[in-house]
């Protein structure tokens, strides 16, 4: 049986069910990390924001140095089709990724003009929250512009989350809250972070460190639009232990509680749940 759910992925003017072999050992990217991606959601016949990912997988694509090859429309009209081919209900996670296939002036540099396409859908259950999760603060800190493409959602990115979280579930727990350069709170390994203190909601401000998620920018955008204060901040991991309340927002699962930091519990609280709603009412109100 395939590790792998439910799969169909376009590629080169068709599509392929399951995991399709689409590097070699000369692939640019499959030895020098020339990779961007980026993340949608379609469940419940509905895409949120599928055009904001679309356009942004291009801008990151051209921030590695690659050439986007897909305009947005494309990318979200070959979703809609590929969506078709799984049974009616099924969540899926939409991921349309750009590489480098050659070597360009120089071994280290990919060639623009070798850029290759691929969206990959495959069934991905929506998590729903439940009792939340733990985090502690992270063992490694989040790098700068001048030291990584933070400006992309570029692969080789990752491995530094990936040694967050393996840090993290070693110490007991599921997740981290990871710092920046400068120690502040920037992200967890996997997601943006918010918290609220006496009915303000704060998020980390964006300073390049981090991608500024488009689930996040559009739960800030649906809690200010119902009146909730919401602060864009310098926040330190001190803020977080203090907090009433720590949720996250992502594409993968949207929204979710954090039910403890440390050893300090949390319950998941009514701006939590409010963040939710608005977003799951906007989502189920968009087909894009």
């Amino acid at each position: 049986m395939a590790w792998y759910s439910q799969t169909w992925s376009w590629f080169e003017g068709e599509w392929h069910e399951g995991n399709p072999g689409i590097m070699g050992p000369r692939t640019h990217a499959s030895w020098l990390a020339s990779t961007v991606f980026d993340g949608a959601r379609y469940f419940e016949d509905k895409a949120p924001d599928l055009d904001k990912h679309a356009a942004r997988v291009n801008r990151s694509a051209n921030a590695l140095g690659l050439k986007a090859t897909m305009s947005a429309e494309e990318i979200i009209a070959k979703t809609y089709e590929g969506a078709k081919k799984f049974a009616p209900g099924t969540a899926l996670y939409v991921k349309p990724m750009y590489w480098g296939e050659a070597d360009g002036l120089s071994t280290i540099m990919a060639d623009p003009e070798s850029t290759k396409f691929c969206l990959c859908l495959f069934e991905a259950p929506m998590p729903v929250p439940s009792n939340g999760f733990s985090v502690t603060q992270g063992a490694y800190r989040r790098p700068t512009l001048e030291t990584m493409p933070t400006d992309s959602k570029a692969g080789c990115l990752y491995p530094n989350n990936a040694r967050v979280l393996r840090a993290a579930k070693a110490a007991g727990f599921d997740n981290a809250l990871v710092l920046d350069m400068l120690g502040n709170v920037a992200e967890t390994a996997t997601s943006n972070i918010f918290m609220a203190k006496d009915g303000v909601v704060k998020t980390p401000v964006a300073n390049g460190t981090f991608l500024n998620g488009i689930t996040r920018q559009r739960v800030i955008s649906l809690l200010r639009q119902d009146g909730i204060t919401v602060e864009e901040t310098s926040l330190r991991y001190s803020d977080f232990e203090q907090a009433d309340e720590i949720f996250i927002s992502g594409n993968y699962s949207k929204v979710m509680p954090v039910s403890r930091i440390d050893n300090t519990a949390l319950q998941p609280g009514p701006l939590f749940r409010k963040a939710r709603e608005l977003y799951m009412d906007f989502a189920h109100s968009k087909t894009a």
